[in-house]
């Protein structure tokens, strides 16, 4: 896995047991699920302003608010994983489970029915 989100993880798991008042991660996971949504949704909604704008100005200045942006939808996305006891080795896997696989494919495969007809 990416060091960089090994390293968040740790992280992320070690601030949801801090005092609230000290940690902006551990404040997220007392005021609950709901609060981290929110912020994965606000977060995703300023992702889909920055790249219109990051597409409108042809800038690197566009394109450097657009990453930023993602960090912080990728960040409270990992916030939110830690909630629920998942993280993102298992995102990876995930997606390294897809490789390879054509994205028609793989979403024909999550619609078919369990018995696979």
């Amino acid at each position: 896995m990416n060091d960089v989100l090994q390293q968040l993880d740790q992280i992320l798991a070690q601030r949801r047991q801090a005092d609230p008042a000290s940690s902006y991660v551990a404040s997220l996971h007392h005021k609950g699920l709901n609060k981290i949504l929110e912020k994965v949704g606000e977060e995703a909604t300023e992702v889909i302003l920055a790249a219109k704008d990051a597409a409108g100005e042809g800038s690197d200045g566009g394109r450097e608010a657009l990453v930023g942006e993602v960090a912080d939808l990728w960040f409270h996305t990992l916030v939110m994983l830690s909630h629920l006891d998942c993280d993102a080795a298992a995102v990876l896997a995930c997606l390294q489970q897809r490789l390879g696989l054509s994205g028609l494919e793989e979403k024909n495969a999550r619609s078919e029915p369990a018995g696979g007809h």
